[in-house]
Protein backbone atom coordinates (compact mmCIF):
# COMPACT_ATOMS: atom_id res chain seq x y z
CA UNK A 1 0.00 0.00 0.00
CA UNK A 2 2.85 2.63 0.95
CA UNK A 3 4.60 1.71 -2.77
CA UNK A 4 1.00 2.37 -4.50
CA UNK A 5 0.92 5.59 -2.80
CA UNK A 6 3.84 6.46 -3.76
CA UNK A 7 4.47 5.95 -6.58
CA UNK A 8 0.70 7.64 -6.91
CA UNK A 9 2.29 10.68 -5.69
CA UNK A 10 4.95 10.50 -8.41
CA UNK A 11 2.68 10.15 -11.16
CA UNK A 12 0.92 13.25 -10.02
CA UNK A 13 4.07 15.08 -9.84
CA UNK A 14 5.50 13.78 -13.31
CA UNK A 15 2.50 16.20 -15.00
CA UNK A 16 2.65 19.25 -13.10
CA UNK A 17 1.33 20.59 -16.22
CA UNK A 18 -2.27 18.85 -16.04
CA UNK A 19 -2.50 20.16 -12.27
CA UNK A 20 -1.89 23.08 -13.33
CA UNK A 21 -4.15 22.35 -16.34
CA UNK A 22 -7.38 21.18 -14.02
CA UNK A 23 -6.78 24.18 -11.02
CA UNK A 24 -6.97 26.79 -14.06
CA UNK A 25 -10.23 24.83 -14.91
CA UNK A 26 -11.72 24.54 -11.95
CA UNK A 27 -11.48 27.66 -10.21
CA UNK A 28 -13.67 29.67 -13.01
CA UNK A 29 -16.29 26.92 -12.81
CA UNK A 30 -16.02 27.09 -8.82
CA UNK A 31 -16.75 30.77 -9.42
CA UNK A 32 -19.85 30.60 -11.72
CA UNK A 33 -21.17 27.78 -9.22
CA UNK A 34 -20.73 29.99 -6.49
CA UNK A 35 -22.61 32.62 -8.28
CA UNK A 36 -26.03 30.43 -8.70
CA UNK A 37 -25.79 28.82 -5.02
CA UNK A 38 -26.96 30.72 -2.07
CA UNK A 39 -30.32 32.01 -0.04
CA UNK A 40 -31.42 33.27 -3.04
CA UNK A 41 -31.61 31.21 -6.02
CA UNK A 42 -30.09 32.18 -9.38
CA UNK A 43 -29.52 30.07 -12.52
CA UNK A 44 -27.90 29.83 -15.65
CA UNK A 45 -30.70 31.79 -17.38
CA UNK A 46 -30.09 34.39 -15.04
CA UNK A 47 -26.82 34.87 -15.78
CA UNK A 48 -27.36 35.28 -19.40
CA UNK A 49 -30.23 37.82 -18.63
CA UNK A 50 -27.77 39.97 -16.64
CA UNK A 51 -24.97 40.04 -19.64
CA UNK A 52 -27.90 40.53 -22.13
CA UNK A 53 -28.95 43.59 -19.44
CA UNK A 54 -32.75 42.41 -19.30
CA UNK A 55 -31.97 40.92 -15.61
CA UNK A 56 -34.77 41.50 -12.94
CA UNK A 57 -33.57 44.02 -10.40
CA UNK A 58 -33.38 42.06 -7.69
CA UNK A 59 -31.45 38.92 -9.41
CA UNK A 60 -28.85 41.97 -10.77
CA UNK A 61 -28.51 43.21 -7.44
CA UNK A 62 -27.70 40.15 -5.80
CA UNK A 63 -25.24 38.61 -8.03
CA UNK A 64 -23.76 41.89 -8.97
CA UNK A 65 -23.47 43.95 -5.75
CA UNK A 66 -23.13 41.20 -3.33
CA UNK A 67 -21.94 37.49 -4.65
CA UNK A 68 -19.62 38.74 -7.59
CA UNK A 69 -17.98 41.08 -4.76
CA UNK A 70 -17.49 38.37 -2.32
CA UNK A 71 -16.34 35.77 -4.35
CA UNK A 72 -13.76 37.97 -6.10
CA UNK A 73 -12.33 39.02 -2.44
CA UNK A 74 -12.36 35.15 -1.55
CA UNK A 75 -10.44 34.07 -4.65
CA UNK A 76 -7.82 37.24 -4.05
CA UNK A 77 -7.79 36.44 -0.38
CA UNK A 78 -6.61 32.48 -0.68
CA UNK A 79 -4.39 33.52 -3.82
CA UNK A 80 -2.48 36.47 -1.67
CA UNK A 81 -2.59 34.48 1.83
CA UNK A 82 -1.39 30.59 -0.13
CA UNK A 83 1.05 32.26 -2.24
CA UNK A 84 2.62 34.44 0.83
CA UNK A 85 2.64 31.47 2.77
CA UNK A 86 4.61 29.20 0.07
CA UNK A 87 7.17 32.35 -0.83
CA UNK A 88 7.61 32.25 3.22
CA UNK A 89 8.02 28.53 3.75
CA UNK A 90 11.08 28.95 1.20
CA UNK A 91 12.58 31.83 2.69
CA UNK A 92 12.89 30.79 5.97
CA UNK A 93 13.53 26.96 4.44
CA UNK A 94 10.93 25.50 6.99
CA UNK A 95 7.64 23.87 6.22
CA UNK A 96 6.09 24.93 9.35
CA UNK A 97 5.89 28.80 8.51
CA UNK A 98 2.41 30.74 7.99
CA UNK A 99 1.77 34.44 6.73
CA UNK A 100 1.87 35.57 9.90
CA UNK A 101 4.73 34.66 11.51
CA UNK A 102 6.37 38.67 11.65
CA UNK A 103 3.22 39.87 12.65
CA UNK A 104 1.38 41.06 10.03
CA UNK A 105 -1.88 39.70 11.09
CA UNK A 106 -1.50 40.66 14.58
CA UNK A 107 -0.57 44.58 13.69
CA UNK A 108 -3.27 44.40 10.93
CA UNK A 109 -5.92 43.19 13.63
CA UNK A 110 -4.54 46.19 16.16
CA UNK A 111 -5.05 48.74 13.52
CA UNK A 112 -8.67 47.31 12.69
CA UNK A 113 -9.26 47.23 16.27
CA UNK A 114 -8.32 51.31 16.76
CA UNK A 115 -10.16 52.35 13.54
CA UNK A 116 -13.39 50.73 14.97
CA UNK A 117 -12.60 52.41 18.38
CA UNK A 118 -12.30 55.97 16.82
CA UNK A 119 -15.88 55.32 15.30
CA UNK A 120 -13.94 55.57 11.50
CA UNK A 121 -16.12 54.00 8.83
CA UNK A 122 -15.29 50.75 6.84
CA UNK A 123 -12.69 51.86 4.24
CA UNK A 124 -10.52 53.25 6.45
CA UNK A 125 -10.61 50.43 9.03
CA UNK A 126 -9.48 48.87 6.31
CA UNK A 127 -6.70 50.94 5.01
CA UNK A 128 -5.44 51.94 8.65
CA UNK A 129 -5.33 48.13 9.05
CA UNK A 130 -3.27 47.61 6.09
CA UNK A 131 -0.91 50.24 7.17
CA UNK A 132 -0.47 48.33 10.80
CA UNK A 133 0.20 45.29 9.46
CA UNK A 134 3.12 46.57 7.41
CA UNK A 135 4.18 48.78 10.28
CA UNK A 136 4.11 45.49 12.51
CA UNK A 137 6.67 43.15 9.70
CA UNK A 138 8.67 47.16 9.66
CA UNK A 139 8.84 46.48 13.55
CA UNK A 140 10.50 43.47 13.47
CA UNK A 141 13.16 43.63 10.45
CA UNK A 142 14.24 46.87 12.58
CA UNK A 143 14.64 45.07 15.85
CA UNK A 144 15.98 42.04 14.03
CA UNK A 145 18.60 44.24 12.65
CA UNK A 146 19.50 45.62 16.02
CA UNK A 147 19.29 42.30 17.35
CA UNK A 148 20.88 40.01 14.72
CA UNK A 149 24.11 38.51 14.92
CA UNK A 150 26.38 37.24 11.91
CA UNK A 151 24.88 34.03 10.92
CA UNK A 152 22.11 33.88 12.87
CA UNK A 153 19.43 36.82 11.05
CA UNK A 154 17.02 34.21 10.03
CA UNK A 155 16.57 33.07 13.83
CA UNK A 156 16.17 36.30 15.14
CA UNK A 157 14.12 37.69 12.50
CA UNK A 158 11.65 34.58 13.25
CA UNK A 159 12.12 35.36 17.01
CA UNK A 160 11.42 39.12 16.36
CA UNK A 161 8.03 38.11 14.61
CA UNK A 162 7.30 36.10 17.80
CA UNK A 163 7.97 39.13 19.98
CA UNK A 164 6.43 41.85 17.86
CA UNK A 165 3.31 39.45 17.15
CA UNK A 166 2.92 38.79 21.28
CA UNK A 167 2.70 42.73 21.54
CA UNK A 168 0.44 43.84 19.03
CA UNK A 169 -2.20 40.59 20.37
CA UNK A 170 -1.86 42.00 23.90
CA UNK A 171 -2.89 45.62 22.99
CA UNK A 172 -5.66 44.01 20.50
CA UNK A 173 -7.06 42.69 23.72
CA UNK A 174 -6.97 46.16 25.17
CA UNK A 175 -8.45 47.31 22.58
CA UNK A 176 -11.74 44.85 23.19
CA UNK A 177 -11.15 45.86 27.12
CA UNK A 178 -11.71 49.42 26.53
CA UNK A 179 -14.55 49.35 24.12
CA UNK A 180 -17.99 49.99 24.33
CA UNK A 181 -18.92 46.14 25.11
CA UNK A 182 -22.66 46.96 22.87
CA UNK A 183 -21.93 48.80 19.63
CA UNK A 184 -17.51 48.58 19.56
CA UNK A 185 -16.59 45.07 20.97
CA UNK A 186 -19.02 43.06 19.20
CA UNK A 187 -18.23 44.73 15.91
CA UNK A 188 -14.10 44.03 16.86
CA UNK A 189 -15.19 40.60 18.17
CA UNK A 190 -16.83 39.82 14.97
CA UNK A 191 -13.95 41.44 12.58
CA UNK A 192 -10.96 39.65 14.36
CA UNK A 193 -13.01 36.34 13.46
CA UNK A 194 -13.17 37.22 9.84
CA UNK A 195 -15.42 37.43 7.41
CA UNK A 196 -16.69 38.40 3.56
CA UNK A 197 -19.97 39.49 3.89
CA UNK A 198 -19.19 43.34 3.83
CA UNK A 199 -17.31 43.33 0.94
CA UNK A 200 -17.96 45.40 -1.91
CA UNK A 201 -16.48 46.06 -5.05
CA UNK A 202 -14.83 49.78 -4.19
CA UNK A 203 -13.11 48.06 -1.22
CA UNK A 204 -11.96 45.26 -3.43
CA UNK A 205 -11.21 47.75 -5.87
CA UNK A 206 -8.75 49.53 -3.59
CA UNK A 207 -6.23 46.32 -3.40
CA UNK A 208 -6.35 44.69 -6.73
CA UNK A 209 -3.63 47.02 -8.36
CA UNK A 210 -0.92 46.00 -4.95
CA UNK A 211 -2.09 42.84 -4.90
CA UNK A 212 -1.41 41.79 -8.71
CA UNK A 213 1.85 43.85 -8.30
CA UNK A 214 3.32 42.30 -5.70
CA UNK A 215 2.05 38.47 -6.90
CA UNK A 216 3.71 39.17 -10.07
CA UNK A 217 7.29 39.86 -8.44
CA UNK A 218 6.96 36.37 -6.59
CA UNK A 219 5.86 34.58 -9.63
CA UNK A 220 8.74 36.43 -11.36
CA UNK A 221 11.53 35.70 -8.87
CA UNK A 222 10.36 32.14 -7.68
CA UNK A 223 13.49 30.66 -9.59
CA UNK A 224 15.31 32.67 -6.98
CA UNK A 225 13.33 31.11 -4.34
CA UNK A 226 14.56 27.50 -5.18
CA UNK A 227 18.10 28.64 -4.38
CA UNK A 228 17.26 30.28 -1.35
CA UNK A 229 15.62 26.97 0.07
CA UNK A 230 19.01 25.83 -0.75
CA UNK A 231 20.89 27.50 2.22
CA UNK A 232 22.43 30.35 1.79
CA UNK A 233 26.06 29.84 1.09
CA UNK A 234 24.84 27.64 -2.27
CA UNK A 235 22.82 31.00 -2.86
CA UNK A 236 26.32 32.87 -3.05
CA UNK A 237 27.83 30.42 -4.98
CA UNK A 238 25.57 30.55 -7.62
CA UNK A 239 25.62 34.22 -7.63
CA UNK A 240 22.22 35.23 -5.81
CA UNK A 241 21.69 38.15 -3.66
CA UNK A 242 20.74 36.46 -0.68
CA UNK A 243 20.06 39.67 1.30
CA UNK A 244 18.38 41.41 -1.77
CA UNK A 245 16.17 38.64 -2.52
CA UNK A 246 15.01 37.82 0.63
CA UNK A 247 13.77 41.11 1.25
CA UNK A 248 11.94 41.59 -1.94
CA UNK A 249 10.45 38.11 -1.00
CA UNK A 250 9.47 38.98 2.69
CA UNK A 251 8.50 42.58 1.79
CA UNK A 252 5.51 41.35 -1.10
CA UNK A 253 4.67 38.36 1.06
CA UNK A 254 3.91 41.25 4.13
CA UNK A 255 1.82 42.99 1.14
CA UNK A 256 0.24 40.24 0.41
CA UNK A 257 -0.48 39.41 3.81
CA UNK A 258 -1.84 43.03 4.96
CA UNK A 259 -4.08 43.25 2.09
CA UNK A 260 -5.85 39.62 2.30
CA UNK A 261 -6.13 40.55 5.78
CA UNK A 262 -7.69 44.02 5.70
CA UNK A 263 -9.90 42.43 3.11
CA UNK A 264 -11.57 39.88 5.57
CA UNK A 265 -10.32 39.58 9.04
CA UNK A 266 -7.83 37.42 10.62
CA UNK A 267 -8.22 34.06 8.81
CA UNK A 268 -5.40 31.44 9.95
CA UNK A 269 -4.23 28.31 8.26
CA UNK A 270 -4.37 28.85 4.61
CA UNK A 271 -1.20 30.40 3.92
CA UNK A 272 0.16 27.07 5.76
CA UNK A 273 -1.95 24.15 4.92
CA UNK A 274 -2.37 24.89 1.62
CA UNK A 275 1.05 25.26 0.81
CA UNK A 276 1.73 21.89 1.80
CA UNK A 277 -1.01 20.15 -0.41
CA UNK A 278 0.74 21.99 -3.07
CA UNK A 279 3.91 20.42 -2.65
CA UNK A 280 2.19 17.06 -2.66
CA UNK A 281 0.62 17.57 -5.95
CA UNK A 282 4.01 19.27 -7.65
CA UNK A 283 6.62 18.71 -5.76
CA UNK A 284 8.74 21.11 -4.03
CA UNK A 285 10.40 23.44 -7.21
CA UNK A 286 8.58 26.60 -7.01
CA UNK A 287 8.36 27.15 -10.92
CA UNK A 288 5.70 25.10 -10.74
CA UNK A 289 4.89 25.13 -6.59
CA UNK A 290 3.96 29.11 -6.17
CA UNK A 291 1.91 29.20 -9.10
CA UNK A 292 -0.50 26.14 -8.68
CA UNK A 293 -0.38 26.89 -4.33
CA UNK A 294 -1.77 30.74 -5.66
CA UNK A 295 -4.54 28.93 -7.68
CA UNK A 296 -5.20 26.11 -5.12
CA UNK A 297 -5.35 28.57 -2.35
CA UNK A 298 -8.50 31.21 -4.41
CA UNK A 299 -10.62 27.61 -4.56
CA UNK A 300 -9.90 26.48 -1.24
CA UNK A 301 -11.21 29.68 0.42
CA UNK A 302 -13.38 30.05 -2.11
CA UNK A 303 -14.99 26.14 -0.94
CA UNK A 304 -15.23 27.76 2.49
CA UNK A 305 -16.68 30.73 1.81
CA UNK A 306 -19.45 28.94 0.54
CA UNK A 307 -19.62 26.67 3.35
CA UNK A 308 -19.75 29.87 5.63
CA UNK A 309 -22.22 31.54 4.22
CA UNK A 310 -24.94 28.41 3.25
CA UNK A 311 -24.71 25.98 5.80
CA UNK A 312 -26.04 27.39 8.69
CA UNK A 313 -29.39 29.86 8.81
CA UNK A 314 -26.60 32.13 10.65
CA UNK A 315 -22.98 32.72 8.37
CA UNK A 316 -20.41 31.20 10.10
CA UNK A 317 -17.06 33.36 10.51
CA UNK A 318 -15.04 32.97 7.99
CA UNK A 319 -11.28 32.34 10.38
CA UNK A 320 -13.36 29.56 12.29
CA UNK A 321 -14.18 27.56 8.96
CA UNK A 322 -10.95 27.78 8.12
CA UNK A 323 -9.61 26.94 11.60
CA UNK A 324 -11.81 23.76 11.63
CA UNK A 325 -11.49 22.06 8.33
CA UNK A 326 -7.54 23.22 8.16
CA UNK A 327 -6.62 21.85 11.32
CA UNK A 328 -7.44 18.57 10.89
CA UNK A 329 -6.09 18.31 7.48
CA UNK A 330 -3.01 19.47 8.37
CA UNK A 331 -2.57 16.87 10.84
CA UNK A 332 -3.84 14.71 8.18
CA UNK A 333 -0.82 15.94 6.22
CA UNK A 334 1.99 15.65 8.95
CA UNK A 335 0.97 12.00 9.58
CA UNK A 336 1.18 11.16 5.39
CA UNK A 337 4.55 12.67 5.51
CA UNK A 338 5.84 9.65 7.12
CA UNK A 339 5.53 8.61 3.48
CA UNK A 340 7.29 11.16 1.81
CA UNK A 341 4.06 13.31 1.00
CA UNK A 342 5.60 16.22 2.72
Amino acid sequence: MEKAAILRQNRVKRNPRFVFALLCTALPMLMLLSMLWGRYPASLADLFSLFSGTADAIVSHVITDIRLPRIAAAVVVGVALSAAGSAYQGVFRNPMVSPDLLGASAGAGFGASLAILWGLPTFWVQQISFVFGLAAVAVTGALSALASARGSRTLVLILSGMVVAALFNAMISLAKYTADPYSQLPEITFWLMGGLSGITMSRLGATLIPFAINLLVLLLIRWRINVLSLGEEEALSLGVNVRLIRAVVVVCATMLTSLAISLCGQVGWVGLVVPHIARMLTGANYKRLLPVTALLGGIFLLVVDNISRNLMVMEIPLGILTAMIGAPLFVFLLLRGKRGWL
